[in-house]
């Protein structure tokens, strides 16, 4: 049996932030989802959060995940007493304990199965991650043979000039024999600089202690600033493009775009410089986005053009161009073959195939058929000042430039609005709707007024 361990309690004071550090998101997801994602695999027995500051709002945004359970550390005086406090909820528990820290992000699922495979191999009492750091300066120095056998761990404080040129490092990251580590975590003290209780002293106790040392140092690194923040959230962006470069993906200048681990991308898609994809996406082949352009949460089909354009929360069929500066939003729903151009926005509307709104429109809680063709400045007036109406405007209909459709209002196929028509009755199929004022034309007016 297996039960994860994830260290969430503390402040992050250095983080200078409201929220709870284990909150501070990351590429779409919070530095403690990112954690608990990468034990997902091992399909533990067990999930418990050790939590802290600000204890209930790390519970209240955590929830939905389920199967959590909450254990409150309380105050918090250090690692070894995070882990203390599991004793009652594990008292009958048998089997390992894999212990993670809620602000160490950058975990691939790989290096933790590694990890409690090679615990189990070993049938060592406690089995730890180590890092060799080109620079381990404030770093727990770990000292083992070439078996992989600990000896101990040393604080970079506590090391002579000779040991500190040992470079392989803890990385706080433990795979334990929880009966083992029960037995011994009473006797933990908080004799030290800091004055509280170290998980790290438990090594020394137990009488089997192996390690691992992981392949990329960049896995372990932790987040106590809004640099190391930053400097994870470009890690993790490289990880992320690189990845996709390799699945057929073209980035012209990679550095410039940012992903969510939610997008999917097909064969043959080209990303242009600064442009950024957020929350779940689905990008079909051959689609072209950017320059400049925001994709959220929204699917597009294959061969879609999207120029600098937002689209968020959205679902957008095959052959469609976007852009640019347009703005489709949540609950737009593009047909085939559709062209959304210049400054034009699209709110909770259905657009049926080759519907057309080329300039300056405003398409809000409308249902248009196909082969519409909205003319230059038409807008849906769905707001009556107290409740949204809808537009409908039926297949192969066209709207003349400046038009106004005040809803509730219902447009026929192959129906024809005038230019700078105000329509507020409904308008038969094969029909042609005027609703402007006669132009009056006062000749010699000019020379009146002088």
């Amino acid at each position: 049996m297996l039960a994860v361990a994830v260290l969430a309690a503390g402040k992050g004071t250095r983080m200078k932030s409201a929220l709870p550090k284990v909150l501070q998101p990351l590429a779409g997801a919070t530095l403690v989802e990112r954690v608990l994602t990468s034990a997902r695999n091992l399909q533990p027995e067990r999930r418990l959060l050790i939590v802290g500051h600000q204890a209930e709002r790390v519970e209240q945004q955590l929830a939905p995940l389920g199967a959590l359970e909450f254990v409150l550390q309380q105050p918090q005086n250090g690692t070894g007493h995070a882990v203390q406090q599991l004793i009652p909820s594990l008292e009958s528990f048998e089997g390992e304990l894999l212990v993670l820290n809620g602000d160490v992000p950058l975990l691939r699922s790989e290096t933790v199965e590694a990890l409690v495979q090679h615990h189990r191999a070993s049938g060592a009492d406690v089995t730890l991650l180590t890092a060799r750091l080109a620079d381990p300066t404030g770093y727990g120095r770990v000292f083992a043979d070439p078996d992989g056998r600990v000896s101990g761990i040393i604080e970079h404080r506590d090391c002579t000039d000779e040991q500190r040129t040992n470079n392989l490092t803890n990385a706080g990251i433990y795979c334990f024999n929880w009966r083992a580590l029960a037995n011994v975590l009473p006797k933990l003290s908080t004799d030290n600089d800091q004055g509280e209780l170290y998980l790290t002293d438990t090594v020394a106790m137990l009488a089997k202690a192996m390690h691992l040392e992981v392949a990329d140092a960049d896995e372990v690194n932790g987040i106590n600033n809004r640099r190391q923040l930053a400097q994870c959230e470009a890690l993790l962006q490289q990880r992320l493009r690189h990845h996709w470069m390799d699945e057929g993906v073209t980035f012209i200048d990679p550095e410039s775009c940012t992903l969510s681990e939610g997008c999917s991308f097909g064969q043959d898609v080209v990303i242009e410089p600064q442009t950024h994809f957020r929350g779940d996406c689905v990008i079909g082949d051959n689609c072209r986005i950017g320059p400049g352009s925001l994709v959220e949460n929204a699917s597009l089909g294959a061969n879609v053009n999207v120029v600098h354009s937002v689209v968020r929360e959205a679902n957008v069929g095959n052959d469609v161009a976007i852009g640019p500066f347009a703005h489709l939003r949540p609950a737009a729903d593009v047909g085939d073959g559709c062209r959304i151009g210049n400054f034009v926005e699209v709110k909770k509307s259905q657009l049926g195939a080759g519907t057309k709104v080329n300039h300056l429109s405003y398409i809000g809680d409308a249902n248009l058929g196909a082969n519409v063709n909205v003319g230059a400045g038409t807008i849906t007036a769905n707001y009556d000042g107290v409740n949204k109406h809808r537009t409908v405007i039926g297949s192969n209909s066209k709207t003349g430039a400046n038009s106004v459709l005040v809803a509730p209002v219902n447009v026929g196929e192959q129906a024809t609005i005038g230019a700078g028509s105000t329509i507020t009755k409904d308008v038969a199929d094969g029909a042609l709707a005027i609703g402007r004022a006669r132009q009056m034309t006062k000749e010699g007016w000019a020379e009146r007024k002088v």
